[in-house]
Formats: C-alpha cells, sequence, structure tokens
C-alpha cells in the first residue's frame, strides 16, 4: 500500500483577530489569517521581502478545544507556531460563480507571543513564564505530545531570568 503525507507546520503573525463561529450542528471554529514573510537581497544587493497569508481554521472537537483557546488568547499580531494539513474547497457562490480556497486544517497550536490576551493578562503581566505556560496548555487540549517544544521553551526563558542585562 502507498503511504502520503499531508503536513504543514508555520510559524507566523496573525493579521487581525480571530472570527469564532458555531455550526448549525454545535460545533465551534475558529479562523485567521497568518502572515510568513520571507527576506533576501536581489542580484542588485537590494533587499527583498515577500509576505504570504494562510487562511487557517481550527475546530473544536470530542477530545479538543482549541477553537475556544484561539477565541480566548489570541488576537491580531500574535505569534503562533501551527501544524496542520493543507486543503482545498472549491464552492458556488450566489451568483453561480466557482469559488475555490486554501486552507490549513490546524491539528497543533503553539502560541509564542510573550503577552497573554486573556482574563488574567493583568495577572501575568510581569511574569515571563506566563506564554509557556499558555504554549503548553493549548498544545495538551489538541491532545498531542509536543513536550519536547515547550520543555525546550521553558529552559530558555528560565535561563534568562539569569542574564545581568
Amino acid at each position: 500500500m502507498s503511504r502520503s503525507l499531508n503536513k504543514v507546520t508555520l510559524i507566523g503573525n496573525l493579521g487581525a483577530d480571530p472570527e469564532v463561529r458555531s455550526t448549525s450542528g454545535g460545533n465551534r471554529v475558529a479562523t485567521f489569517s497568518l502572515a510568513t514573510s520571507r527576506s533576501w537581497n536581489a542580484a542588485s544587493g537590494e533587499k527583498q521581502e515577500k509576505t504570504e497569508w494562510h487562511r487557517c481554521v481550527v475546530w473544536n472537537s470530542k477530545a479538543s478545544t482549541l477553537a475556544d483557546i484561539v477565541e480566548r488568547y489570541l488576537k491580531k499580531g500574535d505569534k503562533v507556531y501551527v501544524e496542520g494539513r493543507i486543503e482545498y474547497r472549491q464552492w458556488q457562490d450566489k451568483e453561480g460563480q466557482t469559488r475555490y480556497s486554501t486552507e490549513i486544517n490546524v491539528r497543533e497550536l503553539i502560541m509564542l507571543s510573550g503577552r497573554s490576551g486573556g482574563p488574567d493578562a493583568e495577572a501575568a503581566e510581569g511574569s515571563s513564564r506566563r506564554p509557556a505556560a499558555a504554549a503548553k496548555g493549548a498544545a495538551g487540549a489538541t491532545g498531542a505530545a509536543g513536550g519536547d517544544f515547550e520543555d525546550f521553551r521553558g529552559a530558555l526563558e528560565e535561563e534568562d531570568d539569569d542574564l545581568p542585562f
């Protein structure tokens, strides 16, 4: 049997606050745009930059409340790590035109920004460990064992506390 893989990994910034809605069946879904950029030097030596925009879709499921986490903690400008699969859809609009959409169906999400957007943001303002705790909560909500990355982030943050500058 032939196997295949459809996996996307992105690190970028949200272009706008996430939009969250409920389906007619009561399931919650969050969508947001994620910007990734790359830069290079042209042959002339001039610095070039290109930004790509990705439409990300996050669903709640029986094992995860990831859409609720996105709604509660993410906002425009936040840096996130997302992992999922790419999906292509097509549909007919009201005028009968065929429309196409490319989306990232997110299964993993780690918050990388240094600030917290939740209701307890004021209490977390002075804590450098708050973002790592939020990241672990998001990864844990997906049911994934992404501990290696979070442990690495936690170790880096603990080292920062001892720096004299």
